[in-house]
């Protein structure tokens, strides 16, 4: 379970890491870094990189590690109970709680708030080196694989960098241009029901599934299928935290 915030002893914060979780994130980050440099050297040893479509593979696979961003994101605020075994307090309150408390998110290191995605990253980064990197597909997915690993696994910490009133002028220079998800973007997602936007690596695929009702779509298909309604956990956490109840017209699902 959460504990409480400690500037706001109302408000839920995420649990402190216990030592083996900090060693775990810890190698998790290790690692990645590693593969990824040694797979981005891997790359610049065997590709020419003034092809063509390079600058296309690299955009790719940011568009991939914005919308797998919004998947997960989606799939952990909508469905599932923040007490379920194991992946209820490792994925699922870190995300009921932000949504409560979102500048929580502001005190967590760099090691607790990255050490997850860096995990996940590590899986990716071990597939992508049994690719056949000199083959005329291989090349391609490489680089796709290396932008979708090296912008993915930064994804919560550009989430930290989207809740920063004022984060490093490098960082706030690329929100302004939209090449990493900025405050303005992100704010709408924190609109409750908190329904919208999931996307926060980038940025760029959240108006076009808000377009075409991508994540409305998925959750009456699993509603259909499966009886099961979209964000009962989300609604029940806030009951027990004390956040008013929405207006009826303003629920989803």
């Amino acid at each position: 379970m959460p504990v409480r915030s400690t500037s706001d002893p109302r408000l839920p914060a995420h649990y402190e890491l216990t030592r083996s979780q900090f060693v775990f994130s810890s190698l998790s980050l290790a690692s990645a870094f590693l593969l990824l440099g040694v797979f981005g050297l891997r790359i610049a040893m065997r590709v020419d990189l003034r092809q063509w479509w390079v600058p296309l593979a690299v955009v790719s696979g940011i568009v991939v590690a914005d919308f797998a961003s919004g998947l997960i994101h989606w799939g952990a605020d909508t469905w599932g109970r923040d007490d379920l075994p194991v992946i209820g307090r490792r994925l699922l309150v870190p995300f009921r709680v932000h949504h409560i408390n979102p500048e929580d998110l502001l005190r967590r290191s760099f090691i607790d708030a990255n050490g997850d995605p860096a995990f996940l990253s590590v899986s990716v980064l071990l597939g992508l080196f049994a690719v056949p990197i000199e083959t005329v597909w291989g090349g391609p997915v490489a680089v796709c694989g290396f932008a979708l690993c090296g912008i993915g696994m930064m994804t919560n910490q550009i989430h930290q960098w989207a809740h920063m009133p004022s984060p490093p002028w490098p960082i706030r220079t690329l929100q302004d241009c939209g090449l990493l998800l900025g405050r303005a973007e992100h704010a709408a997602h924190h609109e409750r029901p908190y329904d919208v936007h999931y996307c926060i690596t980038t940025g760029w695929c959240n108006r076009p599934a808000e377009a075409i009702g991508f994540f409305r779509r998925l959750e009456a298909a699993i509603t259909h299928l499966t009886g099961v309604r979209p964000r009962h956990d989300d609604r029940r956490y806030e009951e027990r935290y004390g956040v008013p109840a929405l207006p009826a017209q303003l629920r989803h699902g």
